[in-house]
């Protein structure tokens, strides 16, 4: 029997077809041809054979040519549309962590719901009104307290910066010596696949740094295609291993 992404690469021409005589259609009948559209019907349905799919790889491989892109550019216009000037972070902060909302709802999203394009975009937008107001709440509650934050943050600014630099440092040598270290730590082959992919999530952390801690978690998970009770297990014991030893090398002066 074949499987649902190799069903949708079999296909994916015709999808392409129709979606390209849907558009000519359209401006035939008078109406103006967007040049720039990236949640396509094609999109639609690599989702829904993804969803589907129970091999890891073929999941990946969808994924990566025909979701990820779709789904990063919707909540870039969305962040771009309309701001939500009370939620954490730059405009990219913010673009990353409505993209790591996203990640963990792809799964619920049948063609039963309608357009992908429109259904993800009231997902995404739902989510960031309702986060946008807590922000706003939380900050009118504090606001008598801002004038006395802002001058302690100032002094607190440079000692942050330092230890940010100490950490990269530190981080980059924890990975190299970690990754020799894997397979004598983990005797189970699913407990080093798990930890070889935190570590190639720490060498990426400048890309991903911007997820939320679910969204890592589903990232793990698409990378391993291990039960997420067993990815908490060996990320709990690498980062207790990495505590101890980044306050050791506090303590020794670097």
């Amino acid at each position: 029997m074949i499987s649902p992404v190799d069903n949708f690469y079999e296909n994916i021409e015709r999808y392409q077809q129709e979606f390209e005589d849907y558009m000519n259609n359209k401006s035939k009948r008078g109406r103006k041809r967007k040049n720039k559209m990236y949640f396509t019907p094609v999109a639609e349905k690599a989702i829904v054979a993804y969803n589907e799919e129970k091999n890891q790889v073929k999941r990946n491989r969808v994924y990566s040519q025909h979701i990820h892109y779709p789904v990063w550019k919707l909540a870039q216009n969305i962040i771009n549309r309309f701001k939500f000037p009370y939620m954490n972070g730059t405009t990219e902060d913010k673009q990353y962590e409505v993209i790591g909302f996203l990640l963990q709802k792809l799964p619920k999203y049948t063609e039963e719901k309608g357009r992908a394009f429109s259904y993800f975009s009231i997902v995404a937008k739902n989510y960031c009104i309702q986060t946008n107001n807590k922000a706003y709440k939380l900050l009118k509650s504090k606001t008598d307290l801002l004038a006395v934050d802002k001058q302690r943050d100032t002094v607190n600014e440079e000692i942050h910066s330092e230890r940010q630099q100490s950490l990269k440092e530190f981080t980059d040598m924890f990975i190299e010596a970690y990754d020799l270290r894997v397979e004598s730590i983990y005797s189970k082959n699913s407990d080093v696949k798990i930890a070889y992919a935190v570590m190639e999530l720490f060498r990426r952390r400048e890309n991903i740094e911007k997820y939320n801690k679910k969204a890592l978690y589903v990232l793990i998970r698409e990378m391993t295609d291990e039960k997420t009770q067993d990815i908490s297990r060996v990320v709990n014991m690498i980062k207790k291993d990495f505590k101890e030893k980044y306050k050791k090398y506090e303590q020794s002066a670097h």
